[in-house]
């Protein structure tokens, strides 16, 4: 089976699929930053998206994940 590019809107769909459900964020910020948080998706729009966890609320842009910055784990 041949795998599908990975396009904004393919990420945008996968996003939609996730939303509602707790996964992991693996975020490098360049320098050998690299930090991790567990939380909820919350909100899909046209460019970001939001996740929520316990104490913050987080925006990525489906380009952080495009572009290899913010990686999700939903297991």
């Amino acid at each position: 089976m041949k795998k599908m590019p990975n396009t904004v809107d393919n990420i945008k769909q996968k996003i939609l699929e996730l939303k509602g459900k707790e996964v992991e964020f693996y975020i490098n910020r360049g320098r050998r930053k690299v930090s991790n948080h567990r939380a909820r998706i919350e909100d899909v729009y046209a460019s970001v998206f939001t996740a929520k966890s316990v104490d913050s609320t987080y925006t990525y842009s489906y380009n952080d994940i495009l572009c290899g910055e913010v990686k999700i784990s939903n297991e």
